[in-house]
């Protein structure tokens, strides 16, 4: 009994965190006459209360017709975030995963001072880090650029954090093992590391992709040329006289994110999982 309480508060809970979203993707099919008298106080400045209602009346793909066909600003800037995600993610994956497992595998003097730098590093949000960068990304004249945004992204700390963890998991007996057979330290590397870490890095993946695919504040300071914008910027441009073509560019910025979330959910869970075992 108490088991079948506990699952329905679970399910109340889930549909309650949820409705934002389904809010989100119904209102995205309503008329603009719909919105107009839905949110006829905010956009009108008229007074009164919002009015929403959770089904549309008369069901429209008009806005993403015209969002996806006549607005071409927004491939631009949504090739913009897939050209930054998708460097930042590959930087990564050939920085941390070496670090990662260095880390792991391998002891020398003063490795445990500069972990603690590495989680230090991971720990310092990104307004204490705004300055140092912007100066070094001024001195390296790359203000303006993608590189600006890709760069200090690509040496962050967090996935090698996560894959450490992961690594640490590979038992040391196997190591030893292969390393008795003759393998070199390469060889250990992607024949035993990588399989064996997969759930780490792949879990560093979905993470980086769901952080940098909706980042705000790093493009926003380093990035003054709004053509040069991600995906993530160009919803705040949109005003209240279109807010039907806000929502349509909400749902289909929140596409890809469902999508890596699905692919990766069970990668994530066990990478999170390893991150969490005593070294």
């Amino acid at each position: 009994m108490r088991m079948k309480v506990f699952r329905g508060m679970l399910f109340l809970i889930g549909i309650v965190i949820c409705l934002p979203v389904l809010a989100l993707a119904l209102g995205a099919l309503k008329s603009e006459r719909e919105l107009s008298d839905a949110l006829g106080a905010v956009i009108g400045a008229s007074g009164g209360k919002v009015s929403w209602h959770l089904l549309p009346f008369y069901p429209t793909g008009e806005h993403f017709w015209e969002l996806l066909f006549y607005t071409p600003e927004f491939f631009t800037v949504f090739w913009n975030s897939v050209k930054i995600v998708g460097c930042i993610l590959l930087g990564q994956m050939l920085v941390a995963i070496p670090a990662a497992w260095a880390f792991a595998k391998f002891s020398f003097r003063g490795r445990g001072a500069l972990y603690t730098v590495y989680v230090i590093l991971m720990l310092l949000p990104f307004s204490v880090m705004l300055l140092p960068s912007y100066l070094a990304l001024h001195g390296m004249r790359l203000l303006d650029t993608h590189l600006a945004v890709i760069l200090p992204a690509v040496f962050s700390t967090f996935p090698v954090f996560l894959m450490y963890r992961s690594f640490c998991a590979v038992p040391k007996e196997l190591y030893e093992a292969a390393k008795i057979d003759g393998a070199g330290e390469w060889q250990i590397f992607f024949r035993v590391g990588l399989p064996l870490g997969s759930p780490g890095i792949l879990s560093a993946l979905v993470l980086g992709f769901l952080e940098y695919w909706n980042m705000v504040e790093q493009p926003l300071a380093f990035l003054p040329t709004a053509s040069k914008w991600p995906l993530s910027l160009y919803l705040p441009e949109i005003d209240l006289q279109r807010a039907g073509m806000a929502l349509a560019a909400s749902v289909i910025t929140l596409i890809p994110a469902v999508f890596v979330f699905f692919m990766g959910q069970d990668y994530l869970e066990r990478g999170i999982v390893s991150s969490g075992m005593k070294e």
